[in-house]
């Protein structure tokens, strides 16, 4: 973090620099004519030393002094910004001696400048002088060691383009440290894990599970929800702040979807938190057995090798042209895939609101299930109020595949918070029209990453598009969301990195989702203070 806040001090350093020799054309002029006519330095007070200016009325306005002409405001200025470019130069040739004399001058340059600037009165000749003098050496100084415009313009090209170098390289390597941050399972959350695990382990046999065979599971006059995740406090909020901002939390019913790792931690802890009577169906993606290489192409590239060395391979070492998040192995996650099997995974149903981990849940879903999709299999809110959410953003329209079934500027949607008919899912088979994109995308040349780009595939001309306010987005990266639309949210997102469960959750937004944490829990406070 310091190397970079070093390489971007230097970068906006060099582009100052730039900027500043190119805006003030007249001070170029000024050095060439310089170079060229070789004056005395005491000669370089103009010929304003024949009129010495009297003292300004009380009221003078500094900034037409310095933008004046014929004032020594301007000159001492002009000087100025031409010493502070001598005394990168002259840092970059190790002449330290040199940069700092200009500094020296530059000081009491600035020094002079707010003097007049408080009093109200020009600049006299008599102070003017001995810095310009000063300042006219040191620059004939820099000029006889080949300090001039030529120098300075390459010199200043060649770091600019070193800086840029070096910034882009920071940039990758810091996406990098907050991509593996933001993939990292906080110690506090292992120790939860651990100690659930220990406590379901000694429990009997016939307290292990939750009631798996409840016909609460399968009745369609239940609302009910999936989770699929393998973070058991994320999972915790969701059921929690679904529960109780719910009018009936007796009538929903939640079917979470985990891995063999947290199976026996996310059974142990929702059978020792009360959700409000709701039911609660916990199961492994380990279980699906038909969940196969022969079956889905997701898990064929979960097997395959190039697809494995691309995703879990040594990061540092690929392209630096591809994002880091690209390569991010959650998105070849069965768990993060298994929303296009819904239908597979819950045979029976025909109607389910899907809910990401990230979510917090601020209204009753329940409204969800009465509405009127219009014969399309999944309602969701679209994201192209903000520009860059088409579909062009998306998918690679490059490609004839592409650019002939889709179009540009479809308005995109976002997972998080969706409803689907299950029944109108079957009858258009979305789950087939998924399988045949992932097959197309098998050298990644339609999309680079994640399960929006074939969502957006495999339910084009499917989505009914829902009121904004059922989800708000944004809360995991952007720190400017109104607070207003937050309030009036029925479901809020920290989609992006900076999840409310980490330390680098963005401060504004935490209390949402620690409101239905159960902290006061003896092991969330023992992990916690361990």
């Amino acid at each position: 973090m310091r190397r970079r806040r070093v390489v971007r001090r230097r970068l906006l350093s060099w582009i100052w620099l730039l900027l500043a020799s190119f805006s003030l054309a007249g001070l170029v002029l000024f050095m060439v004519q310089h170079h060229h006519q070789q004056q005395d330095p005491s000669q370089l007070i103009l010929e304003r030393d024949t009129r010495t200016e009297n003292v300004s009325p009380p009221h003078l306005n500094f900034t037409e002094e310095v933008t004046s002409a014929s004032s020594f405001a301007r000159q001492l200025g002009e000087q100025m910004t031409l010493a502070k470019a001598y005394v990168f130069i002259a840092k970059e040739h190790n002449n330290l001696h040199l940069a700092w004399e200009l500094t020296s001058k530059i000081r009491s340059c600035q020094l002079l400048l707010s003097k007049a600037a408080m009093r109200g009165q020009p600049i006299s000749l008599d102070e003017a002088k001995p810095i310009v003098t000063g300042l006219s050496t040191l620059i004939y100084k820099a000029q006889d060691a080949h300090y001039d415009i030529a120098t300075t313009m390459m010199t200043m090209k060649s770091h600019i383009q070193s800086l840029e170098e070096r910034a882009s390289a920071a940039t990758v390597q810091t996406t990098l440290f907050a991509q593996s941050l933001a993939e990292a399972l906080p110690k506090s959350l292992h120790c939860l894990i651990v100690k659930l695990t220990s406590d379901w382990l000694t429990e009997p046999p016939s307290r292990r599970g939750l009631a798996e065979d409840s016909p609460r599971l399968v009745d369609n006059n239940l609302s009910h929800f999936c989770i699929f995740t393998d973070n058991v406090i994320a999972a915790s909020v969701v059921v929690n702040s679904t529960v109780s901002n719910a009018d009936h939390p007796k009538q929903l019913v939640f079917h979470i979807v985990t891995n063999r790792v947290s199976y026996k931690a996310m059974q142990a802890w929702f059978l020792s938190n009360d959700f409000k009577g709701s039911a609660i169906e916990i199961r492994s993606v380990e279980e699906f057995s038909w969940l196969n290489a022969s079956y889905s192409p997701v898990v064929k590239q979960l097997l395959d090798t190039d697809s494995r060395a691309y995703y879990f391979g040594d990061q540092t070492s690929q392209e630096t042209n591809s994002e880091p998040k690209v390569r991010n192995p959650k998105y070849l996650s069965l768990l993060n895939h298994l929303r296009f099997y819904i239908p597979e995974v819950y045979p029976q149903l025909e109607k389910i609101v899907f809910l990401d981990d990230d979510v917090v849940v601020q209204k009753d879903l329940t409204p969800l299930f009465s509405m009127d999709l219009h014969g399309n299999v999944n309602g969701a809110v679209e994201t192209c109020l903000e520009a860059f959410h088409r579909y062009y953003k998306y998918q690679n329209f490059s490609n004839s595949l592409i650019s002939s079934k889709f179009d540009p500027q479809a308005c995109g949607w976002a997972f998080g918070m969706n409803v689907f008919d299950l029944i109108a899912w079957r009858k258009a088979n979305v789950t087939a029209r998924y399988h045949y994109w992932q097959e197309q995308n098998s050298e990644r040349t339609l999309w680079k990453l994640g399960t929006l780009p074939p969502g957006l595939l495999a339910f084009y001309g499917l989505t009914e598009p829902l009121d904004r306010r059922w989800h708000v987005l944004g809360l995991g990266y952007d720190v400017n969301i109104d607070n207003r639309l937050i309030e009036t949210a029925a479901v809020i997102h920290y989609n992006g990195n900076m999840k409310p469960w980490l330390k680098l959750a963005i401060g504004r937004y935490k209390p949402f989702w620690l409101r239905f944490l159960n902290s006061s829990h003896p092991y969330l406070q023992d992990c916690v203070t361990a």
